[in-house]
């Protein structure tokens, strides 16, 4: 036990030198007196804590505070509150205790990086949800607090090892539905890309370890490409001046099975595999922009440019800060390049992102793109939805989407997220231009509100006075703040329209000489198809209900009927007392192929149609059944990021007992006999049941889709793979089943 001791405390104080070694912004002896005074009140906070890893807690501190320091490159104040991040949360010591040591800015960050405490209302709020929206309250005031934050993820993402297989899961969701956007709208690419290949890696551990094996196996052949693609750009540099650096950098994991994924390719077929990246010294008294053209001008005299795959950040930086010129060219052995091309400084903020220039913020610089950032982000929060899974869902659609810029009839430019319409247009403007909307012109041409803008367009607004906004404008506003006003709106005229309903109802009662009540309303509520007395009341003050049947409605005995019910479900729960779910070693539910019998206490999801031998997890259900999801169906990585705790880890058996629905799509030449080709292979050869088959022919080309039943992936895959042999078929994949 001491030898481990020993080793802990080497590793620990290892940790500590290094970090006061190479942080970039403490050099003084105060800064190092700091850190050290913030590591002694953690270390002692913390001693005789453990993480699941084994190793002592304050190591993960330290480590955070290691990446916040040389990774992110953020100065003395942020590497404090990264080693203090987690004190509060998790030993006795106080908000207080902090601000007597540090001060109230410190403390101020702690306080936002602190995991919120106390019970949420499970139906409609989410901990995590919460947590997310707190952690933005704090980021209003103090952009430190997300770098911080983003550290203690990724630390917490590289040792992920330690814990069981559904904290993994639930995890991993959480990081690329909500960390890996928000690190890359700060701009933090190397971070974004970590998350995206780490929560990659441990949702589909098979498709992470094939891909990466994929990539070293061709490393060779690449350093070949670049340095045979790079000799000529080299010289016509030299020549021409320039300090410059080339690097030849390969695509994240993440992305390239994105892009397998979504145009379903194989790896082999992917043509962007890695960039070339060209960071040059820029010259004094030539703007940074005319030598990045400057640099494109050389590298297409030597290859020839693919003219639609030009981006220049350069002119207009993305929203995130990142500035580049990108371009695709045609190399030396007849395949596509990309080159990305930036000067040292647009590097720095394209690896650091906001990171890179918030500490050297001048205070009188026009209005910085984190700043809108941050604003948007407040105007979020000063009108959350009380819903915060609805909350999540409206920010992560308004601050992590793409951005589109549009200009006003006077030439001012108005970023909006991408998709935006009309309608978004006239709200971002303000909130009363688009409350009296009742069109636009888009380049001078009339359109809708509910056109959808690109960048570029030259938006008017056409207002009326008696215009209102109605129930349909939510349909398509795409923008929180369009969304917000919208319903604040509609809301005002809804609680007009349900104090009308109010009192017409009592005075129908009053004629029937009754007053409302509970019971009564029990009653009114369904029979009237509304989901609680507010909607009723809305509805009959709207006049969509009519009460001329209310005494009947009334008389009604519905004794009997409530019994019924009761019993049914009395009988479903007495029936579910007796399942029994069964578990492996390391609790991981077993999902056997005889699971949908009456005996079953999980079941398949509908909007993925999972079958045997996909990566699934498992959702338990208010009634305590399990709903089990493919891992990538869109429904479940939302529920991994939201709702954790419940999550349970599921496998298959490896049984054939029953046959599962799944869809494929194909397509190919139309050639004489290939209907028949691919039915006979599918039946006959492969002894696979089809249900519906729909395939059509059109200009020598046929596409459509198989409806089949099969045992499991394994089979699937078989069966792709053989009718990809087919003369005739050009691609098939699978596609999901909609009942």
């Amino acid at each position: 036990m001491e030898e481990k001791v020993i080793t802990d405390d080497h590793k620990i104080n290892s940790l500590l030198e290094q970090l006061i070694k190479n942080c970039s912004y403490c050099k003084s002896a105060k800064d190092e007196k700091l850190i050290r005074k913030a590591f002694k009140m953690a270390n002692e906070a913390h001693k005789g804590t453990r993480r699941k890893s084994g190793d002592p807690f304050i190591i993960h501190p330290l480590e955070v505070a290691v990446i916040v320091s040389e990774e992110i490159g953020l100065g003395v104040t942020s590497t404090v509150c990264a080693i203090l991040h987690d004190v509060v949360e998790d030993t006795d010591l106080t908000i207080e205790d902090i601000e007597n040591a540090f001060g109230k800015k410190i403390a101020s960050i702690i306080d936002g990086l602190t995991k919120i405490s106390g019970v949420f209302d499970k139906e409609s709020n989410s901990l995590q949800a919460e947590n997310f929206r707190k952690m933005l309250l704090t980021l209003s005031e103090d952009v430190r607090v997300i770098f911080v934050k983003l550290a203690d993820r990724l630390h917490n993402m590289r040792t992920l090892d330690s814990m069981p297989r559904n904290k993994q899961i639930k995890i991993a969701g959480e990081t690329i539905y909500l960390y890996a956007p928000l690190a890359h709208r700060l701009g933090l690419y190397t971070v974004k890309s970590e998350l995206e290949d780490l929560s990659l890696k441990y949702r589909y551990p098979e498709v992470y370890n094939e891909v990466a094996e994929k990539i070293k196996l061709t490393e060779e052949r690449r350093l070949h490409l670049i340095n045979h693609f790079s000799l000529p750009i080299i010289d016509s540099l030299d020549q021409n001046g320039f300090k410059f650096n080339i690097t030849g950098r390969p695509k994240s994991i993440y992305s390239i099975w994105q892009k397998m994924h979504q145009k379903n390719v194989t790896f082999e077929e992917i043509y962007d595999l890695f960039a070339i990246r060209i960071i040059f010294e820029p010259k004094p008294d030539i703007p940074e922009k005319t030598q990045c053209w400057n640099v494109y001008s050389i590298i297409t005299d030597i290859y020839a440019p693919k003219p639609e795959r030009i981006r220049d950040w350069v002119s207009t930086p993305k929203a995130n800060g990142y500035e580049a010129l990108h371009t695709t060219v045609m190399g030396p052995n007849g395949k596509w390049m990309e080159v990305q091309i930036r000067s040292s400084r647009m590097n720095e903020i394209a690896e650091r992102g906001f990171a890179a220039h918030w500490k050297y913020k001048d205070k009188t610089a026009p209005e910085s793109e984190l700043d809108k950032w941050i604003k948007r982000i407040r105007e979020t929060l000063e009108t959350p939805s009380s819903d915060a899974m609805e909350f999540l869902d409206d920010f992560k659609l308004n601050l992590f989407s793409s951005e589109i810029m549009v200009f006003t009839p006077k030439g001012h430019i108005i970023t909006l997220p991408k998709n935006a319409t009309a309608l978004d247009f006239a709200y971002d403007i303000h909130t009363e231009i688009g409350n009296k909307s009742i069109g636009a012109k888009v380049n001078h041409r009339l359109v809708p509100l509910s056109h959808a803008l690109t960048s570029g367009d030259q938006v008017e607004i056409l207002t009326s006075e008696v215009q209102k906004p109605t129930l349909e404008w939510s349909q398509f506003a795409t923008t929180v703040k369009a969304k917000t006003a919208i319903k604040n709106s509609l809301k005002s005229e809804t609680k007009n329209r349900t104090e009308v309903g109010k009192q017409i109802l009592i005075e129908k009662l009053k004629e029937l000489n009754l007053t409302p009540s509970s019971r009564i309303l029990k009653k009114l509520v369904p029979a009237y198809n509304s989901t609680h007395k507010d909607e009723l009341y809305s509805k009959i003050g709207s006049e969509l209900i009519s009460l001329d049947n209310l005494k009947e409605i009334l008389s009604k005995n519905t004794k009997n009927k409530w019994v019924r019910v009761w019993d049914l479900s009395l009988g479903r729960s007495q029936k579910k007392s007796g399942q029994k779910e069964e578990y492996d070693s390391r609790g991981t539910l077993i999902l056997r192929e005889t699971m949908e019998d009456e005996e079953s206490n999980y079941y398949l999801a509908k909007c993925c149609g999972p079958i045997p031998g996909d990566e699934v997890v498992a959702v338990r259900q208010e009634d305590g059944t399990l709903l089990v999801h493919r891992t990538d169906c869109n429904t479940a990585v939302k529920i991994m990021s939201s709702q954790g705790d419940k999550l349970v880890a599921a496998k298959w058996t490896q049984h054939k007992v029953l046959s599962y629905l799944a869809k494929i799509q194909l397509n190919g030449w139309d050639r004489f006999g290939v209907y028949n080709t691919i039915t006979n292979a599918i039946t006959k050869e492969l002894n696979i049941s089809m249900r519906t088959i729909n395939l059509h022919g059109h200009d020598g080309i046929f596409n459509g889709t198989i409806d089949l039943y099969v045992h499991n992936t394994k089979d699937l895959n078989n069966l792709i793979l053989n009718l990809m042999k087919l003369k005739g078929v050009e691609s098939v994949h699978r596609v999901e089943v909609k009942e």
